[in-house]
């Protein structure tokens, strides 16, 4: 635990100089009442609607269409990009299979690594590769073909 905060003596405090003074600092025609305006973010749509309207556009009203009993189980997809695919193969077995005549590639099950597809951001380089994944997005497909690898399709 840290060393207690250094407290302030209250003869020292501004207050103690108010003392005596009508209003204590808080004037005579504001008034210091408890809340004179609500609580919060009271009257949004009344009294405080122009503030809201202003600063906090959309705040109040609905958008969309409701799901009942969503589950998350359906809609789970993870994705990876083909600038990272490599990374999964590791630089030693790429250069193992870069050396290779025989017509062998790394197959890399990328739902093994928790992803679902497969999204077609960077670049790959020019070195074939199969690629196992539950689904592919156009350009990812079209660019590990064009590099001369395969997409596997798995369940």
């Amino acid at each position: 635990h840290s060393s207690p905060a250094r407290v302030m003596p209250t003869r020292a405090k501004k207050h103690r100089k108010e003392r005596g003074g009508e209003h204590c600092g808080n004037g005579r025609i504001g008034k210091h009442r408890k809340h004179c305006s609500g609580r919060g973010n009271a009257g949004g749509q009344h009294m405080h609607r122009i503030a809201f309207d202003k600063y906090h556009p959309g705040y109040f009203g609905k958008v969309g269409m409701r799901h009942f009993h969503y589950k998350k189980n359906p809609y789970h997809c993870p994705t990876v990009n083909i600038d990272k695919i490599w990374s999964m193969v590791g630089l030693e077995e790429r250069k193992v299979f870069a050396k290779k005549t025989d017509g062998t590639v790394p197959m890399i099950d990328v739902t093994e690594f928790g992803f679902f597809k497969v999204c077609g951001k960077g670049k790959l380089p020019q070195q074939p590769i199969a690629v196992k994944a539950k689904l592919f997005s156009k350009q990812a497909e079209e660019k590990i073909k064009a590099a001369g690898g395969v997409c596997i399709l798995r369940a």
